[in-house]
């Protein structure tokens, strides 16, 4: 078995990371580094709980190390994991800057490890779905794709790293990055970037809120997020010369991991009939308009894909030069922003 270690146990690794180890035959949660608390040892008595990162590149059974931490050690702590000669999941987003990108993936290849980020958004449900409806066409040429990401909470969440000014912080590289990595595997890199990113609530200090318009082409894809949005609007809306399809609701996964549910349970994935995207379109020039079944989500298969990465060296779901564009495109869209221009990538 693949012995893991964490780097933090909050929010990443309690919800996803933890549950995702401990299901999956092919890996054991060995330790977890929490400077001050001990709360993974109580949700799963059988790990080692250390203070100090050094703990875990020192250890020779340690085989993979999950960086899940705040955006601003992801670089530094990745390099010495790789050094120590660790396999490397690092949470989204990859980095803050593309040299550091570009730093870390020549270390992977140099000391032949794997190195992955965990875009989990690649095996939402609805994602998953959109993928199936544009690979069988149901819409036809699509000249334009809108994707949101979008909550409400109209005051600043204190005490926490991602609502401060600083590098990594705001709703662009923390949701963004999901977005716009999903974008990425539907339609490939982009001609060109449009960004407008703003801080709307009051006593904010980083953006929660962006409007991204990547040129492609033949076609627009618009994606936006803000943490105002009280009503819910569509989470995927496709356009084509032969129809449109819609898809309102969000992945079950996240919220089913919170309620303590884990990822081997039967019915793992699925969505409720009441949110299956609706399909407007012609099938063989005959009109057709109706519920499309939900792909059922699978997080899981992050694990199952790094597991065989590791023991065969096959290809990765999420290859770090991937992650890479994501983090050019998020410093794309900042000049963006700054300029008030389209940007040529």
């Amino acid at each position: 078995m693949i012995q893991v270690a964490l780097a933090s146990y909050g929010m990443s690794g309690k919800v996803f990371h933890a549950p995702l180890i401990t299901t999956h035959p092919d890996f054991q949660l060995y330790k977890v580094l929490e400077r001050h608390r001990d709360d993974a040892v109580v949700d799963y008595p059988d790990i080692i709980t250390v203070r100090q990162f050094d703990d875990l590149l020192t250890d020779e059974k340690v085989d993979l190390i999950v960086v899940n931490t705040p955006n601003t050690h992801h670089f530094s702590m990745t390099k010495a994991a790789l050094e120590a000669g660790k396999h490397v999941v690092v949470e989204k987003p990859f980095t803050n800057t593309v040299s550091e990108a570009e730093e870390l993936t020549a270390l992977a290849k140099q000391k032949n490890r794997v190195l992955t980020v965990f875009q989990n958004r690649r095996l939402d449900s609805d994602f998953l779905t959109v993928q199936k409806v544009l690979k069988q066409q149901l819409c036809g040429r699509v000249v334009e794709f809108e994707a949101h990401y979008d909550r409400y909470r109209n005051y600043i969440q204190p005490d926490t790293w991602k609502e401060e000014s600083g590098p990594g912080s705001g709703i662009l590289y923390n949701l963004g990055s999901h977005m716009i990595d999903q974008a990425l595997v539907l339609f490939g890199m982009p001609e060109t970037l449009f960004a407008k990113l703003s801080i709307q609530r009051t006593g904010g200090k980083a953006p929660d809120a962006y409007h991204l318009i990547l040129g492609y082409p033949d076609k627009q894809v618009t994606l936006k997020s803000s943490y105002l949005v009280r009503d819910e609007g569509p989470r995927y809306k496709i356009l084509g010369e032969l129809g449109t399809f819609t898809k309102y609701g969000l992945d079950s996964q996240e919220d089913d991991l919170k309620a303590g549910k884990m990822p081997n349970e039967p019915d793992w994935g699925t969505e409720s009939e009441k949110i299956w995207g609706t399909l407007n379109t012609e099938l063989n020039s005959l009109p057709f308009q109706g519920k499309i079944a939900s792909e059922a989500g699978n997080y899981l298969a992050f694990y199952d894909n790094l597991a065989q990465a590791i023991s065969t060296q096959s290809t990765l779901l999420v290859p770090p030069e991937e992650a890479k564009q994501v983090i050019h495109l998020i410093e794309l869209a900042y000049q963006s922003n700054e300029s008030g221009r389209e940007l040529k990538v």
